[in-house]
C-alpha cells in the first residue's frame, strides 16, 4: 500500500470529517429512512428516495475518509531549515512572464486545494518547487502552457 503525505492538520481535518458523518449524518439519515418508511408505501415515497440517495452519499464519503485516513502518513517536516522547499513549506513564487505573485503551502494530494492556497506536492508545480532554493527559476508545464516561475521566499514555520 502507497503512503500518501499528509500534513498532521489536514489529517485531524478528515478525521473530524470522518467522526461527523459517523456519529451525526448517518443516524440522522437513518431516522429520515425510517420516518419515511413509516409513511407507507416506499415504492412512490420521495422522502425515502431521497434519504437512501442521501445516504449513499454518506457512506460512499465515509468509506473514502477511511481509505484516505489508511493510506495516509502524517509529514511534519520539522527537521528543515527553510533553505529548501520540502513538502508543508510555503512558498511565494513570481510568475516571470506576468510579474503576478502567489503563494502556496505544499501538501498531499488529500488536502490540496488551490483555492485555499494549498498546492498538492505530486502536482506539476509542486514537484517542480521540491527541493529549490530561494532566487532558482522554474519551468513548469501546465494545461494552459508553459509557466516560468522565480522562488522569492521558503517559510517553513511546521506546526
Amino acid at each position: 500500500m502507497q503512503r500518501v503525505p499528509i500534513t498532521k492538520a489536514g489529517y485531524q481535518r478528515l478525521k473530524r470529517e470522518l467522526e461527523r458523518l459517523q456519529k451525526e449524518e448517518r443516524p440522522r439519515v437513518i431516522q429520515a429512512i425510517e420516518e419515511a418508511r413509516a409513511h407507507g408505501d416506499i415504492s412512490e415515497n420521495a422522502e425515502y428516495e431521497a434519504a437512501k440517495e442521501k445516504q449513499g452519499m454518506i457512506e460512499g464519503r465515509i468509506a473514502d475518509l477511511t481509505e484516505k485516513l489508511a493510506t495516509s502518513e502524517i509529514f511534519d517536516g520539522s527537521d528543515s531549515n527553510g533553505d529548501r522547499v520540502i513538502f508543508g513549506c510555503t512558498v511565494v513564487v513570481e510568475d516571470l512572464d506576468s510579474g503576478e505573485s502567489s503563494i502556496y503551502r505544499l501538501v498531499g494530494p488529500y488536502e490540496a486545494d488551490i483555492k485555499a492556497g494549498t498546492l498538492s506536492v505530486t502536482s506539476p508545480l509542486g514537484r517542480a518547487l521540491i527541493g529549490k532554493e530561494s532566487g532558482d527559476e522554474v519551468q513548469v508545464k501546465t494545461p494552459g502552457g508553459l509557466r516560468n516561475l522565480e522562488l522569492l521566499e521558503i517559510r517553513c514555520d511546521h506546526q
